[in-house]
């Protein structure tokens, strides 16, 4: 029997699904009536005309009529979204499970699960649109999503939102630098590498007095690396907790310009800049809780680079998969939407990596 193009596409597409996907269709309750739409391969090709290429739920709904894939119309349509939603979560959390991992050195694989974590604001459109954040995790050895969760926009950065295990190391801008999140992760044996912050994590000798951490970077010389101890107080227990910071001298340039950036923002805001905060933007000043036996003070500062690969999946989710839209006005269709998104931007990874790094002829047998 001849096969169209289409078709052939489509049945490549379907051999990067989990097992069982059609199955849990009907578990997860997105498959309950088939009256319009007969399979759940039909259900997942009509959702993915919404989520993957972006077409309005009319539009979709008359498309699928013309391409003969089903009658159905935009509340309908909207309704299966919403029923879908636990569906769509399944299969990106197989997803997760089975991204196929790259190289890197065997020395630095031994010692940590390397993840890098972060959230962005998803809005609705209009006034009294409500906002969500993703809270996003990926691992460095393959640059593959491991965890998400979506919240309403009142649940704040934090490590708390992920699950952390032994042997992992998280790792966070500014925003993760609060002794809340540090605590969540050392608690369940692992470890954490973030941009200082200068304000939310203050720092201790090991007698319990304060430190003002400015006076240690101003001692070095541009391409020096600091490496010190300090303490910082547990916000449960109250004790001193050890960790490290690490720092380094930016070049004339790039004291230059975040300065600039800072002065910008403070006009925008109407405030003045203290003079440490101008100070600080001199350095490039993390913490971490990995000791040196395991982690020289190079090897600290050229892993927290690898932190903005982190960035550039959320610009690939938000410029090319269209996360930064959200064209829904409720929780119920938001929530699917949102999940439905991650799932497309999941499979597009998936299918990447097979034709990319595996398979010569592009998709698993």
């Amino acid at each position: 029997m001849k096969t169209t193009p289409i078709q052939e596409d489509w049945d490549i597409l379907l051999k990067f699904l989990p097992e069982g996907w059609e199955q849990k269709a009907s578990e997860c309750g997105a498959l309950v009536r088939r009256r319009n739409i007969k399979s759940a391969q039909t259900l997942l090709r009509v959702l993915l005309i919404h989520l993957a290429d972006g077409k309005s739920l009319r539009t979709t709904a008359t498309y699928a009529q013309e391409a003969q894939l089903c009658q159905i119309n935009d509340g309908a349509l909207l309704h299966r979204l919403k029923a879908s939603e636990r569906w769509l979560r399944w299969m990106s959390e197989r997803l997760v499970q089975k991204t196929h991992e790259i190289s890197l050195p065997e020395a630095l694989l031994k010692q940590f699960r390397i993840r890098v974590v972060d959230a962005s604001i998803v809005r609705e459109p209009g006034a009294t649109g409500s906002d969500w954040r993703l809270h996003f995790s990926l691992q460095l050895s393959n640059l593959g999503c491991d965890f998400f969760k979506i919240t309403d926009a009142s649940i704040g950065e934090g490590f708390q939102r992920f699950e952390p295990e032994a042997g992992d190391l998280f790792m966070g801008d500014r925003a993760y630098c609060r002794r809340k999140g540090l605590e969540h992760v050392r608690k369940n044996d692992a470890h954490f590498l973030v941009r200082f912050h200068t304000t939310n994590v203050p720092m201790f000798t090991k007698r319990g007095k304060p430190q003002l951490v400015l006076k240690k970077p101003r001692t070095l010389s541009s391409g020096q690396i600091g490496d010190w101890d300090v303490w910082y107080q547990s916000p449960y227990s109250g004790h001193f907790v050890k960790a490290r910071l690490c720092a380094i001298r930016k070049s004339k340039e790039a004291i230059e310009l975040a300065k600039k950036k800072l002065r910008q923002k403070a006009s925008r805001q109407q405030r003045r800049l203290r003079p440490e905060t101008i100070e600080y933007a001199e350095y490039v000043i993390v913490l971490t809780s990995v000791n040196r036996h395991r982690f020289k003070s190079k090897d600290v500062m050229l892993l927290y680079r690898s932190r903005w690969q982190v960035e550039l999946i959320f610009k690939r989710l938000k410029g090319i998969i269209g996360l930064g839209h959200l064209p829904k006005q409720n929780e119920q269709s938001s929530m699917a939407w949102l999940t439905g998104k991650l799932f497309v931007a999941l499979l597009v990874e998936r299918v990447y990596r097979e034709a990319e790094f595996f398979s010569p002829w592009g998709y698993p047998i």
